[in-house]
This record gives structure tokens, sequence and C-alpha cells, in this order.
């Protein structure tokens, strides 16, 4: 019996002994392509001779110095790396090692900017229903997934949750996409004035929607319109880009495509991809200046922040994906798989819809094209697709609950940026045996 409390204590796990480019190995020597990045983290692959280089020196050098004594080489140059490329406003970085703490972050800077500048009361947060912003408490709070927050719910904050931004099943008819995306805003900001504008801290939203809801994009013009209801209200706008960042959509950052920047960016996964545990807080001038000239400190800290390690193979992923063009690879290999998705399943009886952006894509799975009637949750059709495809070799990232928590099922690929064309046909083809091994023979 393994000593491990693994995430599932009724699951056998597979031993992963190698990896190889885009594959993972396991111990019988069976190899996996790796079509999510585990959860849209290994964006460079598993073997990445630069990455591993550079950790090795760094190690080399100093491994570990606390934050609050030091500060190094390999923290200041991502940090420069970042704000460099990042939407206009974004001037300061405050390192983590992971998503949810990078939005535990975000959050208290987002409280202690209103208590430096005189605002103590602004304290309520709006978020959106089926997000997912972390399982720490204050993420999981923020987060709108029901089933998630479920058993946790007496431990959590009360945060106000406002309908997500879902064309497949949110467009009302006869109502155009850039129609939608006006209602929704006006939601929002019907959803601060009651709750007072004075009172409203902050909105937080993913760009594009993962895990809870598989590479949902918004409509044109929602995020525009959400940031004038923001500035319009004095309400801080906080984007997580901990899945749907660093170049997983074909930009740097998902905001670009937005034509929007935020007051606080989090990210995570693909920043490190996977070779060390990092995350990170972009924060606006203002908010950063605002605590400089106050109080001076942020309250709030981990032991880890700003690992030198973690920076240097951080810095490291991100200059390989420079270097090598890989931003421009992710459009070009985002569309064929695209491409290829609406090929082999645009008709399929059982997916309603296919999206995303990208090397960011999901598909909804229904019982019913035509009403988009889901399966019945306890079918569990999502975790029987994942044991096929890993039977089949195939790293996928299925996942219930897509409608309400409980209801629906999708499928989310996030595969690594260092794919070839022939990996594109590999995914697909697995992926069309472990839904028929599933579903049945269309």
């Amino acid at each position: 019996m393994s000593h491990v409390f693994h995430r599932s204590l009724t699951q056998q796990y597979p031993m992963a002994v190698k990896g190889e480019g885009p594959y993972l190995i396991d111990d019988q020597g069976k190899r996996y392509l790796d079509a999510c990045g585990g959860a849209a983290v290994s964006c460079l692959g598993h073997s990445d001779a630069a990455v591993i280089a550079a950790i090795r020196e760094q190690v080399g050098k100093v491994a570990y110095a606390h934050t609050s004594f030091f500060t190094t080489e390999p923290m200041e140059a991502l940090a420069d790396f970042l704000v460099e490329r990042a939407p206009a406003g974004l001037e300061s970085v405050y390192f983590v090692s992971g998503g949810s703490e990078a939005m535990e972050a975000a959050l208290k800077l987002a409280r202690q900017y209103f208590i430096e500048i005189g605002q103590p009361q602004r304290k309520h947060l709006i978020a959106r229903r089926q997000s997912y912003h972390g399982n720490t408490l204050g993420a999981l709070a923020t987060g709108g997934n029901a089933w998630r927050r479920q058993q946790f719910e007496p431990l959590l904050i009360d945060v106000s949750h406002v309908s997500p931004c879902y064309a497949y099943r949110g467009l009302q008819e006869g109502e155009s996409p850039e129609e939608m995306g006006v209602r929704l805003a006006d939601e929002l900001e019907a959803e601060i004035l009651r709750l007072g504008a004075e009172n409203v801290m902050a909105f937080v939203a993913e760009p594009v929607v993962g895990a809870t809801m598989g590479a949902v994009t918004a409509v044109p013009g929602y995020f525009k319109r959400i940031r004038e209801v923001c500035d319009r209200h004095g309400v801080l706008l906080i984007l997580d880009e901990v899945m749907c960042g660093m170049g997983r959509t074909g930009t740097l950052f998902a905001a670009e495509q937005e034509g929007i920047t935020a007051d606080l960016i989090t990210i995570a996964k693909g920043l490190g991809a996977g070779y060390q545990p990092i995350g990170a807080t972009l924060v606006s001038g203002r908010i950063r200046d605002a605590i400089a000239n106050g109080s001076g400190f942020f309250q709030h800290g981990h032991t880890y922040i700003g690992h030198a390690t973690a920076c240097a193979a951080a810095l490291a992923v991100q200059t390989t994906i420079q270097e090598r063009g890989l931003l421009s690879r992710v459009c070009e290999l985002g569309e064929g798989l695209q491409r290829r998705l609406s090929e082999r399943f645009g008709e399929h009886p059982h997916i309603g819809d296919i999206r995303g952006c990208g090397l960011f894509q999901g598909l909804e799975l229904v019982a019913d094209r035509t009403t988009k009637a889901t399966f019945e949750p306890e079918r569990k059709v999502h975790a029987q697709i994942k044991k096929a495809a890993m039977q089949a070799g195939l790293m996928c990232y299925p996942m219930g609950g897509t409608l309400d928590g409980r209801q629906g099922d999708h499928i989310l690929l996030a595969p690594p940026f260092i794919l070839e064309e022939h990996h594109l046909d590999e995914i697909v083809d697995k992926l069309d045996n472990a839904l028929n091994s599933v579903l049945g023979n269309r």
C-alpha cells in the first residue's frame, strides 16, 4: 500500500519515470501523449534541455534565499521580463508557488489597496458562476463551481456570483453575441449597485474559462464592457490567467486578445511549465504606489515566494518560448488542432460544441445534440473517457459539472507548444478511440 495521500484513495496510478518531449513514460515503458499539459502546465514538454540546464546552474549558485532578507538575480530578471510584456499599467510582480497562492495574493492586495487609500468599506467580491480560481479558502470562495465549494461552504467568505459568458448555452433567442456581452455586463453593473458601488472591491474573471467549463471564450466586446463598468464604479478588475495565460491562447497574456488591461493578473501553470512550482500576481502601478506611499508593506507572505530556482526555471521557460517563436507556433498548431477536431467530431452525435483559442481547446459532451441535454451525472462520462484515453496512451482533461457543478461533461485539451503536426493527428485519433469505447461507435 502506498503511504502517499493521493488525490484519489481508490485509484491506482501508473508510475511516471521519464519525460520525453510531449510524452510521459511509465515504469512499464508505456508512452502517454500529454495532450493536456497535466493541467495546462507543461507547455515545453517534459525534457527541455535549456530549462534543465538553467535549474542546475541556479542550484549551483543559490537555490533559495528568503525574500525578507534578499532579492535574487533570477527573481529580478523574471519580473523585468514579465512587466516589459504585460498589458499597460502592470508594473510589479509578486511571485508565489502556484495559482491558488497567486489568487490569494490578488485578493489581499485588492483589500489592502482600498484600506491604504481610505476606502475600508470596500470588501465585496463579485465573480462568475462556473468559474474556478483555486482551492485555498479565499480562492475557492471566489470560484463559482458549486460542487467544489459545497462541503467547505461554512468556511467560505461570502462572494456574489453573476452569469458566465457562455454563448453555447447562454445566448438567448434572437440575441447577437455582442448583445449578449452587453446584457452580461449590465448584470454585473446591477449587482455592483445592489451591493452598493462604494462597498465593492473587485470583479474576478478568467478571460478564457478553463477547468470548470472547458475553454469557453468570451463573446466579442464583453471584456471591454466589463472594464468600463468596473472603472465607472471604482471596482478593481482581477483577471485570472493561471490556466489560459502565458502563451496558451497564442499571446503571452490572454487579456491582449480582449484589448484590455487589468488591475491585477494572476498567472502560474505555463509560467514555469512544470519544471518548478511557481505562480505570480502582476500588480498595477497604482496599487503598488498606494501601498508604497502608505504603510509601505504588503501584509502577506509565504516561505517560498520568489524562490530563486523556480524563478530561474520560469525565466528559462519564457526565454525559450520567445527565442523559438513558439507563440506564433501556438496559433498555427491551435488552428490545426481545431480544424482536425471539427472535421472528426463536428457532426458527432454526442459532441455539442467545439471551442477554444490557440492550444486551449474544449469539447462539450451531450446526450442529445438537438436539445443539448446532458448525460446523467451518475454515469460520470468524463471519468470514463479519461480512463479510456489513458488506456489508449493519451492524457486529456475531462471534467464533469460543466453547467452547474453537477450536470454536464467536457474535455479540455492543452498540449505542449512543441508539438509537430503528426502529434495533432495522434491526439484526435486516440481521443476518437476513447470516445468510441465509452459512447459507442457512431
